[in-house]
This record gives C-alpha cells, sequence and structure tokens, in this order.
C-alpha cells in the first residue's frame, strides 16, 4: 500500500472516531433528542455540576443544562433542566425535584419523582418543587453530637454503676434497714409471715365479693322479682342499656315515625306493649331502605318521677326495638336506643310521652360515650 493510501485510511478512521465520539456525547447530553427544560430551586446544590444527569423514576432521562447563582444572599439557586420528551406524560406539576449521590461518595444528580395522575402536566420552562439534599458533611456533624452524648450516657452508667456497688457493699454488710432485712433471718421470716396473712386476708374479701355478686345475680333472677319486671313490660333490668347511645347523630334525619305512647303501650307506667302493629310501617321502611343508623326515641309526660319515668323510657324503647328486629329483616346492630325520660322528646297529646323511630341516611354512624365526652 502507498504513503498516500495509508495516510487517506488514516485519516478517515481518525474522523470516524471523531463523528461516533461526538455522537455518543451528543446523545448522553441529548444533543439530537427533543427535550423540554424545566427548573428547580435549592439552598445549596452540594457540588452538582452542570451536565450531570437528571434521572425520572432513577432511569436516566435528563442532563443539567445550567446551574444560576442568586442574585443576592437571600435566593435560591436555580438548576436548569433539559428532558426528553418522553417523560413529560410521567412528570407532573406535583412531581418533586432532589440532588442525590450516587453512593456514600459519588457523583451528584438530580433525581425527579412521578407525579400523580390528577396533577395538571409541566410545560417548557415551569419550575418544580424541590427538597433540600442530603449534605454528609451535617451527618457527620450530628453523628458526631450523638457519640458525645452517648459518651456522657456512658460516664452516668459508670458513676450509677459505682453508686449501685457502695450500696450493695453496704446491704451485704448488714447496714441500714434492707441489710437488716437481708442479713437477719428472723426479721425476713416475721415479714413473711405478715404477708401471707395479708394474703389470706384479701383472698377472703374477694371470695366475699364474688359470693356477694353471684347471691345479688341470684336475687334479680329470683321469681318475684321476675315478675316485677315482667309486670313492667321486660324481664331483666340490665338489657335496658344494652342498644342505648347517649345522644342522637348530628345527621339531619332521612325519616321520622312518631308515635303516641298510649298508642303502643298498655299502661301509662309500664313498657307493655299493645297494638305493635302500628310499627309496621317504620319495620318496613327499616327493611327496605339502606341507612346508617336508626334510634327509637321514648319520652314520658311532664309529671311523674324523674327517675322512674327514665327508666320507663328506656324499657319502652328496648320493647320497640325487639318488636321491629324480630319481624323485620334489617341489621340489627343499626337500631338504637334512646330513653330521654320525663318531659324531653316532642310534645304529646297526652301525659303517656311518645315514640319516635328516627333513621339516617347511610353514611351516619352511631355516637359513642366517647364522642359524647370529646364532641369533634
Amino acid at each position: 500500500m502507498s504513503r498516500a493510501a495509508r495516510l487517506g485510511a488514516f485519516i478517515i478512521t481518525t474522523l470516524a472516531i471523531l463523528a461516533a465520539g461526538i455522537f455518543i456525547i451528543g446523545s448522553k447530553q441529548y444533543l439530537f433528542t427533543s427535550t423540554y427544560r424545566l427548573k428547580a430551586q435549592f439552598a445549596t446544590v452540594v457540588g452538582l455540576d452542570p451536565g450531570a444527569e437528571v434521572r425520572v423514576g432513577g432511569v436516566h432521562s435528563g442532563t443539567v443544562r445550567d446551574i444560576q447563582l442568586p442574585n443576592k444572599p437571600a435566593g435560591t439557586i436555580t438548576v436548569l433542566m433539559d428532558l426528553e420528551r418522553s417523560t413529560h406524560d410521567i412528570i407532573k406539576q406535583d412531581s418533586v425535584a432532589a440532588i442525590e449521590t450516587e453512593g456514600l461518595l459519588g457523583n451528584e444528580y438530580v433525581s425527579i419523582s412521578f407525579g400523580s395522575a390528577q396533577a395538571l402536566n409541566v410545560k417548557d420552562d415551569d419550575t418544580i418543587a424541590s427538597q433540600p439534599p442530603l449534605v454528609i458533611a451535617d451527618l457527620m456533624k450530628k453523628a458526631d453530637g450523638i457519640l458525645d452524648t452517648s459518651q456522657e450516657a456512658l460516664d452516668n452508667v459508670t458513676v450509677a454503676a459505682a453508686n449501685l456497688s457502695s450500696i450493695s457493699g453496704k446491704i451485704n454488710q448488714g447496714q441500714g434497714t434492707v441489710g437488716a432485712l437481708v442479713n437477719d433471718k428472723k426479721i425476713y421470716t416475721q415479714l413473711d409471715q405478715t404477708t401471707v396473712g395479708l394474703r389470706d386476708t384479701v383472698n377472703h374479701a374477694q371470695a366475699g365479693v364474688a359470693s356477694f355478686q353471684e347471691n345479688m345475680e341470684a336475687i334479680k333472677q329470683n321469681f318475684l322479682l321476675r315478675g316485677y319486671f315482667k309486670n313492667r313490660g321486660y324481664e331483666n333490668s340490665s338489657e335496658l342499656a344494652k342498644n342505648e347511645i347517649p345522644q342522637l347523630p348530628q345527621a339531619a334525619p332521612l325519616k321520622t315515625f312518631t308515635y303516641e305512647s298510649q298508642q303502643l303501650f298498655d299502661k301509662v307506667d309500664t313498657a307493655k306493649p299493645k297494638n305493635q302493629k302500628s310499627l309496621r310501617a317504620a319495620g318496613q321502611f327499616l327493611a327496605d331502605t339502606e341507612f346508617g343508623v336508626a334510634v327509637v326515641v321514648v319520652s314520658t309526660g311532664s309529671a311523674g318521677d324523674t327517675q322512674k319515668d327514665l327508666i320507663l323510657t328506656q324499657a319502652r324503647a328496648m320493647v320497640v326495638r325487639d318488636y321491629l328486629v324480630g319481624n323485620f329483616s334489617f341489621d340489627d346492630s343499626q337500631l338504637k336506643t334512646l330513653g330521654l325520660g320525663k318531659g324531653k322528646g316532642p310534645v304529646s297529646d297526652s301525659d303517656w310521652g311518645t315514640v319516635e323511630i328516627i333513621i339516617y341516611p347511610a353514611d351516619t354512624e352511631a355516637p359513642t360515650q366517647t364522642s359524647a365526652v370529646n364532641p369533634k
């Protein structure tokens, strides 16, 4: 091969290598790719340089085009980034830019998070939010502070251990009350006997309380008392407040059924039911309607004993609830009771009081004792 041919081959090879290098570098810097520009502002860029990578979801998708210092000391540093057009649908106006480091001491790059689906798309030259970068020097300072605090804690533990050793030595020598207790078997035996006696006394007291509770339960189930309760329309007073709520929900009712107590009960002072078929409309509505909570609210007239009327309204509410639950198909946990007592409900035509079945919409929840004491 002639000298001219060799020279020509060398020049062509050199130009090919140069063109390939330019193409590779240009592709990395997105010189030959359609891009759009975004900005982010930081108080410090911790060594970030122009030309650094911009990663979206961990994927290299852009480059840092320029870093602009503020015009005054109180300003922020602006980072200009060129990103591939393909990222336009995943970077939104609520995306966040952060400066991160590859490994512990690697190069810095900008990481951009995905935006939410409901956020608006970014536009060319928009500024997105940023978060402060993690500065290793600051972490080292905090680590030094933690080490200093740990050393102080170890010194305190050492002092406490020395004090504990001194106290243990005095106890072993029989000094003080504890030392005498540990070293004198007679004192220990007397204290042990006293402790056993106290424990026996407590056990007897607990047994007595348990026996008293059993006797009281037996008395409550006694035939005569059962008859007393039954004459008033219920058999067990402990069931009166089982489904009771402290107050009505704050929501507006979906439907309200109102009855005179004289229409539903046998006597003015009892909860013995009569004509319960009057409740069918309310029961059918509960069975056919999606609701959140329903409340049987009962009140008496203005005359009578306050405490007795409160128990009476609780019993009547329980009786009405039992009828509705037993005769109509719905979630019984959604039906609550509220006995108001004397004269706290709607005005009644008679002195018997009223019964209301108040039904609330599907998203309503029953108030609890906690929400009643601490309303939001």
